[in-house]
């Protein structure tokens, strides 16, 4: 049986054997961004790259190497090349065992968002001002999570700290939107999948203003918004069935679209990355894999 040996935040250890890494994977001990290496092997591959099958054929987790409490940044995608079918899986895995936290928060988004609207005349006006900051903070919450960092419910007032860019985002998205409905339904919907990613762009990049955020979305999601479109169809039928449980379904199914939302998110992410980054982890030099056979 193949010895295999695995790099977790610089430090090597090994060897073990297949069935030990794959349990690890399965325990979220290793990410797809760990590097691996075995007999036969001439450098060492992130997990995802060597051992694809283990993560269902999903290269896009993005799972941080360290755990950390700001937002995790290693992001190795496939260019948004992973079928929908093994985001969802990929999601449902990250979930599992893990449900309470995500439960929580998407309750308490909710919650808070409910109040505000409910408050006659000014309900309407005070969601246009903090439904911006409020998604911005779940983005942040909910990348954290699929990068394996340390999410808490407090970073749903995350976006609050970066409330200029949060609300200038949101308004410009859904006045561009609006304006593009106005023309025609069709590229409304079509811009309004162009600026989906803003948001996630805009937690990824502190230091990038709306209209960058805005613009690089249309750049991320082209080629991509009919794949975003199919991905959020196979949630309809949930939908539904959430609707006949009088809404706690979407207890389970909040969290559910969401951390499939910021797979698809990591998953439009350059796979080219991965190779960069495993030079810049040991010297910058990928041949490292041979000192240990």
């Amino acid at each position: 049986m193949k010895q295999w040996y695995y790099l977790v935040n610089g430090q090597q250890a090994g060897p073990v054997t297949e069935d030990a890494i794959r349990a690890m994977i399965q325990q979220r001990r290793l990410g797809p961004d760990d590097l691996l290496w075995t007999h036969g092997m001439a450098d060492w591959l992130p997990g995802h790259v060597a051992l694809p099958d283990a993560f269902g054929g999903v290269a896009m987790v993005g799972y941080a190497s360290a755990s950390r409490s700001d937002l995790p940044q290693n992001v190795y995608g496939t260019g948004g090349q992973t079928p929908n079918a093994d985001l969802m899986t990929a999601a449902r895995a990250m979930l599992t065992g893990h449900w309470g936290l995500p439960m929580g928060f998407c309750l308490l988004l909710f919650l808070i968002s409910a109040v505000v609207q409910s408050f006659p005349y000014i309900g309407i006006l005070g969601a246009l001002i903090i439904t911006g900051p409020l998604q911005l903070g779940a983005v942040i919450f909910f990348i954290t999570f699929t990068r394996r960092g340390n999410p808490d419910l407090g970073m749903l007032f995350a976006g609050f700290k970066q409330f200029g860019r949060a609300l200038g985002t949101y308004l410009l998205m859904g006045l561009f939107i609006l304006l593009w409905t106005l023309l025609l339904i069709i590229p409304g919907i079509i811009a309004t999948y162009a600026y989906s990613q803003a948001l996630y762009i805009l937690a990824d990049n502190p230091d990038v203003g709306p209209m960058e955020a805005l613009r690089r979305s249309k750049e991320m999601m082209r080629g991509h918004k009919w794949k975003l479109f199919c991905l959020y169809c196979r949630f309809i039928g949930w939908n539904l069935l959430c609707i006949l449980t009088l809404g706690i379904g979407f207890l389970w199914l909040s969290p559910y679209m969401n951390t499939s939302a910021a797979a698809f998110y990591n998953d439009l992410h350059s796979p080219d990355a991965a190779a960069t980054a495993a030079d810049s982890m040991l010297g910058g030099d990928a041949g490292f894999g041979p000192d240990i056979r």
